[in-house]
């Protein structure tokens, strides 16, 4: 038998779960819990990384079917919108599941599961024609459980590092996990290249993936014993006005990303057969990947640039950016309706005004995210019952469940994409409409952010900016608990 390397038989053995963790202690951060919290932070994105690329499986397994399979255009945007909506809804208790199961624990777990709906893609890719538009449904909606990985890994990561670097640490875990979106793509693309008529490759690549990210988060990871999002935590949260707001940000931010990334390829297909290609799924495919790629390089760096200037600010000119774009794609698809066709040009704009939304919506998710834990731990400072350590905890428990309520909201905001480019197709025989509807949704996002997060008064420090009360109510607190910021951010 063949015997393991003694680091990797040493760090099974370990103790994997860790008391007193408290990331705000820079002596301890210096000496020694930085390289934990890396160690964690690479492996949490290896597993979520894997689990966006099964839930984006849909979105290549489209381009390899053919009318064989016997299902229609229209009921491959429903394919779609039901990985995204499963994906969307299991946020919730997946956010829950660090707390009650540990970290490393979920990871685990959130890796082995997915084995099944991946397996599953694989048997009906290879017998076309044999399962009806029910079984890829099913099929679909299993891989949503891939989009609930998100809402773990970032809850668990936002126990494990600092105020003054959740910004950059939230966006590279996030990042990282979004990449799976075109990977999976650039797999598909090279499939489609090499073995035309073979997507199960797709799917046995996932498999040896998946079972390489399970055993990495049981080997290097480690449980908290302070996870503290809860359910009444989320129950808390929909009590403030933040969370509405936020919620409504990532729909345009999270939901354009992931809305796009699975609507994109389908779009491009389309748009190439109307041009005349003669190879346009190869055609569609070559593209496809670059967008979400964008979108998930930039996502990290959106959130380092609001550890710099402020969530508020950075989000606010994403969404004037991405209002420009959008007129992009309004401005090319009147064209090409009045034309009554696509051509070279027009379809040069489309690729530019998504790949720009792509690229917008990634830095505008890690700004939104960096906002999140900002808002409750400028909220607890005003806290009154509370001693230093029990503020930090409610702190970390409002991020945890505010994390997954608006992953899961902007996860519904991809759904809201892909039904909406549906209609538009089946009404207008083009995606004009919906250009319109996206665009007007950038318009309102951009004005919300601008009244409660820019506008008013701002901190400017390591916690990112925030709005604050006016030094007369600093005295003034409600029989809750909470003082003067609830009352600003209210």
């Amino acid at each position: 038998m063949p015997v393991l390397p003694a680091s990797v038989r040493t760090a099974l053995a370990r103790d994997h779960r860790i008391t007193d963790w408290d990331p705000e202690d820079r002596e301890a951060w210096d000496n020694g819990n930085a390289a934990i919290a890396k160690r964690n932070l690479i492996w949490s994105v290896i597993c979520e990384h894997v689990g966006f690329s099964v839930w984006s499986l849909f979105s290549v397994m489209a381009l390899f079917m053919g009318p064989e399979y016997g299902i229609s255009l229209d009921q491959k945007f429903i394919i779609a919108a039901t990985a995204t909506f499963v994906g969307s809804c299991l946020r919730i208790p997946y956010t829950q599941a660090t707390a009650i199961f540990g970290g490393r624990n979920w990871a685990i777990f959130s890796a082995i599961v997915l084995l099944i709906p991946t397996g599953l893609t694989m048997m009906l890719m290879m017998n076309p024609g044999e399962f009806g538009f029910g079984w890829f449904l099913a099929v679909a909606a299993m891989t949503g459980f891939g989009g609930g990985n998100f809402a773990s890994s970032m809850t668990n990561i936002n126990a494990f590092y600092p105020q003054r670097l959740k910004g950059w640490a939230l966006g590279l875990n996030a990042g990282g996990g979004n990449i799976g979106v075109p990977v999976v793509q650039l797999i598909g693309l090279a499939v489609i290249w090499l073995f035309a008529d073979q997507p199960e490759i797709v799917c046995a690549i996932y498999l040896v993936a998946l079972a390489v990210a399970g055993v990495g988060a049981a080997i290097y990871m480690d449980n908290l014993d302070h996870q503290t999002s809860s359910g009444r935590a989320m129950i808390d949260c929909l009590k403030h006005k933040d969370t509405w707001l936020i919620c409504l940000l990532y729909i345009g931010t999270f939901g354009s990303f992931i809305g796009f990334g699975f609507a994109f390829a389908q779009v491009l297909n389309i748009s190439f057969t109307e041009a005349g290609a003669e190879k346009p799924a190869l055609a569609a495919a070559q593209i496809a990947w670059i967008g979400p790629l964008l979108g998930s390089i930039s996502r990290p760096y959106g959130g380092k640039l609001a550890d710099r200037i402020g969530g508020g600010k950075v989000t606010l000119w994403c969404f004037a950016a991405m209002t420009l774009s959008a007129s992009i794609l309004v401005i090319a698809g009147t064209i090409a309706d009045s034309n009554g066709a696509i051509s070279g040009g027009t379809l040069t704009a489309f690729v530019i005004g998504f790949i720009l939304l792509f690229l917008l919506s990634g830095i505008s998710n890690g700004s939104v995210y960096k906002i999140i834990p900002t808002i409750w731990e400028n909220k607890s400072k005003e806290l009154s019952g509370l001693n230093a350590l029990g503020k930090t905890k409610w702190s970390r428990s409002m991020s945890g469940a505010l994390i997954g309520i608006a992953g899961a909201a902007g996860g519904l905001g991809g759904v809201g994409i892909n039904l909406v480019l549906r209609a538009s197709y089946q009404s207008n025989q083009s995606a004009t409409v919906a250009f319109w509807i996206f665009m007007g949704f950038y318009v309102l996002a951009g004005v919300i952010t601008y009244l409660f997060y820019v506008r008013r008064p701002m901190v400017i420090s390591e916690t990112t900016d925030l709005q604050v009360a006016a030094e007369n109510t600093a005295a003034s607190e409600t029989k809750d608990g909470s003082g003067p910021a609830d009352k600003a951010m209210a």
